[in-house]
């Protein structure tokens, strides 16, 4: 490994120990929600519980020492479709083959453009405003919304009548996103995470060739997609942190994808103009260190910590993949944080909320065994 030394750090994110932003679910707050579902709560009530359960999970973030604390992402029932269905000129779609017998195993929702779309009044920067409040001035509030490649290729997988063409949307996508920006930061919010898995789609071997078949250049589409990041953060506020997080796929412990960085590396590691990635390492299906050799100065969170089950990682081969990474991308750009959130869905991964917390004190512990200056 580089020499571990104390070098010139501001204090901010993301930080040497991080998080994506997810956490398990309460009974208390799913026990809420169904009710609210069922018409036997309304929205007040059940804001109320969503209020007492993000005030606990705060505190409980504040005693472990993050430095970021997010409110769980307890207000959302998909990690990227509660954003999508705030957008003005969206609807809801059921994916079940049979409506009236739905795979128990999993929830086949998507959302189709059924009008040109729009910001709105878009509720996640209220969420936001709440999880300010609820988290106070002794700590970072870090919002997390799904990232505009990824709106584009979910909806690309649905009949859409409304846009002629990829640039017309293209252009209303920035718009709604440079919005929603504006306004978080209007909020307070100075830490953005933009959630994506369309990259790790575009790193699947597989899922390139089925992207070829239906008539798309997986490599085109990467292009693409670097251009709409960069445009839709672009004039954001010197002092607003905007990170990209790459996932495979995290819906109860599952993944769809796999497959290294290498096929995207060039691209969107060396063009696209976020402040940080979050990378996902936990396993094999990221593949190797390699492709860091194309980041720039961005900052690059290390995701080596699983998500998907409770077993504890070792804490030395935690410290021997860092030093691996870090002959690839210098050990000041590097931080640690779980791969991904522990329920990118109200229903949750298959690990206890013990668990959970065991997992985020090994990455606090790990990260200050290794960097030793102070944030």
């Amino acid at each position: 490994m580089k020499n571990i030394i104390s070098g010139t750090r501001t204090n901010v994110p993301p930080f040497r120990y991080d998080i994506v932003g997810s956490f398990l679910r309460p009974d208390s707050l799913k026990e809420a929600r169904a009710a609210y579902d069922r018409g036997e709560c309304n929205a007040a009530g059940l804001q109320e519980t969503e209020d007492v359960e993000i005030r606990r999970l705060i505190d409980i973030q504040k005693a472990l020492g993050l430095k970021a604390v997010s409110d769980g992402e307890y207000r959302r029932s998909w990690w990227h479709l509660d954003f999508f269905l705030g957008i003005e000129g969206t609807v809801k779609v059921n994916l079940n083959i049979n409506p009236g017998r739905p795979d128990p195993k999993t929830r086949a929702e998507s959302f189709q453009i059924v009008d040109r779309i729009s910001l709105g009044n878009h509720p996640m920067i209220e969420h936001f405003v709440r999880l300010k409040e609820l988290a106070g001035h002794d700590v970072l509030a870090k919002m997390t919304i799904p990232s505009p490649a990824l709106f584009h290729f979910v909806q690309s997988h649905q009949v859409n009548e409304v846009y002629g063409d990829d640039q017309e949307l293209y252009k209303d996508i920035v718009k709604v996103y440079r919005e929603m920006i504006a306004g978080l930061y209007a909020a307070g919010c100075r830490y953005l995470q933009l959630d994506d898995t369309s990259w790790g789609t575009l790193c699947s071997g597989r899922h390139r060739a089925l992207l070829r078949g239906r008539g798309q250049d997986p490599d085109q589409l990467a292009a693409d997609y670097v251009k709409l990041i960069n445009e839709s953060i672009a004039g954001k506020p010197s002092d607003m942190t905007i990170a990209l997080h790459v996932c495979r796929g995290n819906y109860v412990s599952t993944w769809f994808a796999a497959g290294g960085y290498e096929p995207v590396a060039e691209t969107l590691f060396a063009q696209c103009r976020v402040d940080a990635f979050f990378l996902e390492y936990d396993s094999e299906r990221s593949g190797g260190f390699e492709p860091l050799r194309h980041i720039k100065d961005q900052r690059v969170v290390l995701g080596l910590v699983t998500t998907k089950h409770g077993g504890l990682e070792s804490k030395e081969v935690l410290k021997a993949r860092i030093a691996e990474a870090s002959e690839y991308v210098d050990l000041n750009q590097l931080c640690l944080s779980p791969q991904c959130g522990f329920a990118s869905t109200e229903e949750g991964n298959l690990i206890t909320e013990e668990e959970q917390w065991d997992k985020i004190r090994l990455v606090i512990d790990t990260a200050n065994e290794i960097w030793t200056e102070p944030e």
